[in-house]
C-alpha cells in the first residue's frame, strides 16, 4: 500500500468510526460500518456498508428515518474533512450479520 493510500484509508476509517459511534447510539441492532475503496479513484469508488444484527433490525431501520439520518451524517462527516461525496445514498449498502453468516451478503 502506498503512503497516499494509507492516508486515504486512515481518513475514511476516522470518518466512519465517528459515524458508527453516533449510529450505534440511535438504532437498535446496528453493529458496525465498513467500507471498500479503490484508492486510485477515491472518493468515487467508495462503498460504505452498514451492518445490522438481523434482517428485522435492518427492516426497522429502513422504514424509519434512519437511512436519511445516516446518509446525512456520512455526507457531513466527509465534508468536514474536505471530501465531497456525490450521491452518498447510492454509496451505502445495508447488510445484516444474519445474512453474512449464511453467505447472503448484499441480498
Amino acid at each position: 500500500m502506498r503512503k497516499s493510500d494509507n492516508k486515504v484509508e486512515n481518513l475514511i476509517r476516522d470518518v466512519l468510526t465517528d459515524v458508527c459511534e453516533d449510529t450505534l447510539k440511535g438504532y437498535d441492532g446496528f453493529l458496525w460500518v465498513t467500507h471498500t475503496v479503490k484508492y486510485s479513484s477515491f472518493p468515487q469508488s467508495l462503498k460504505i456498508v452498514c451492518v445490522f444484527e438481523t434482517n428485522q433490525d435492518r427492516a426497522n431501520f429502513l422504514v424509519g428515518e434512519g437511512q436519511q439520518h445516516v446518509s446525512t451524517a456520512i455526507q457531513k462527516a466527509f465534508n468536514r474533512v474536505g471530501v465531497q461525496l456525490k450521491n452518498v445514498g447510492k454509496k451505502i449498502i445495508y447488510e445484516t450479520q444474519q445474512n453474512r453468516e449464511c453467505g447472503l451478503q448484499g441480498k
